[in-house]
């Protein structure tokens, strides 16, 4: 398959068109993410989010560009997004002698956040139980037992991409399913 043709199927939502992106740039988007942030596990979030993004915004992509170069546009912005986040978490400090210093937000949850977080993770808990079992074991393996891809792979003894897709798949399903119960 031809990327152009590709990328026209997959606007198309063909689902092997996707697959073939996905498995065509992946190491480009998960190469660049490990040399900026070295860290194979974030490297890989990152990199399911870029794809992610990019296959539900894949009608706006301009066929006078190149589409690992909007992948990798993609993957920065995400990255930076990231880092804004963990940075706003923190809050600058003054002394008395006017040196800077860092104090980390306590973000250690009160009795009545754990009851919520609780209530929440229960909700989560029924709305992961609605998909469908191979969906249901990939997010478990992926997010409750923290497996990296490689992992999960020997795991459920099938290809790293499968792996992947089957994990973008499952996310877009709990997503969907999410916004329908509220």
């Amino acid at each position: 398959m031809e990327i152009r043709e590709a990328i026209k199927r997959a606007k198309e939502n063909d689902q092997k068109a996707f697959n073939y992106l996905l498995d065509l740039y992946w190491d480009d988007v998960y190469g660049f993410q490990l040399k900026r942030i070295q860290n194979e596990n974030d490297a890989e979030d990152i990199t399911i989010q870029t794809f992610s993004k990019a296959f539900d915004k894949i009608e706006t992509f301009d066929d006078d560009f190149k589409f690992k170069t909007w992948l990798i546009t993609i993957s920065k912005n995400i990255h930076i997004d990231l880092l804004r986040k963990e940075k706003n978490s923190i809050s600058q400090v003054v002394s008395k002698n006017d040196q800077e210093a860092f104090q980390i937000l306590d973000e250690s949850p009160s009795p009545e956040d754990k009851l919520i977080t609780e209530q929440h993770l229960a909700k989560l808990l029924r709305d992961i139980k609605k998909l469908k079992s191979h969906y249901q074991k990939v997010i478990n393996l992926r997010y409750f037992q923290e497996l990296s891809y490689k992992e999960i792979s020997k795991e459920l003894n099938e290809p790293i991409n499968n792996v992947k897709v089957k994990l973008l798949r499952a996310k877009k399903l709990l997503a969907e399913i999410i916004r329908k119960d509220r």
